[in-house]
């Protein structure tokens, strides 16, 4: 191996050491509620444009397996987010229609959005690590995180299904 393959395996090694230790970061309140079986990130898109469906994602991340790249999806490009959505995409995804929003408002919609999107789990989540919010008639302990895109991974993966999956309706 050249000086030059050397330096660029270095590169590549110290790369991979800051995306652990960044995702490790953004596991803080995973690690917090440890001891819950079942730790589920909701997150939603569509709130903001006035045209398409909100979608919100509902993700159970593997407590055993760390998936590198998680992050706010507003953050990620498109392909990076396409990339991760085929790791993660056995989690539920529900949408609320356009037409229900109107019959309800833009929250309400979102709310009911997240609910289906916890009903379509293949398990029942034990606490609920949502984006900024309390979701109304849920019996299951919630963590309502400001800006929890970016500072939970479990919130980061729903984020980036419910992007990706309301991208290809659009």
């Amino acid at each position: 191996m050249n000086k030059r393959e050397e330096e660029k395996l270095k590169k590549q090694q110290e790369r991979l050491e800051k995306e652990i230790a960044r995702t490790k970061a953004m596991s803080t309140f995973e690690e917090e509620y440890k001891d819950y079986p079942y730790i589920c990130g909701i997150d939603e898109v569509g709130r903001g444009p006035l045209a398409g469906p909100v979608v919100a994602g509902a993700v159970i991340l593997p407590k055993d397996d760390m998936i590198l790249y998680l992050n706010d999806s507003k953050r990620l490009s498109e392909k990076k987010r396409e990339m991760l959505y085929d790791e993660i995409m056995n989690r539920a995804v529900a949408t609320a229609s356009p037409a229900r929003i109107d019959e309800i408002n833009i929250l309400q919609a979102t709310y009911e959005a997240m609910r289906m999107a916890i009903d379509n789990l293949k398990v029942r989540p034990d606490i609920l690590l949502n984006d900024a919010v309390t979701i109304p008639q849920v019996d299951i302990l919630q963590v309502p995180i400001i800006k929890g895109d970016a500072k939970s991974i479990s919130i980061a993966a729903a984020s980036i299904i419910a992007k990706v999956t309301r991208d290809r309706l659009m």
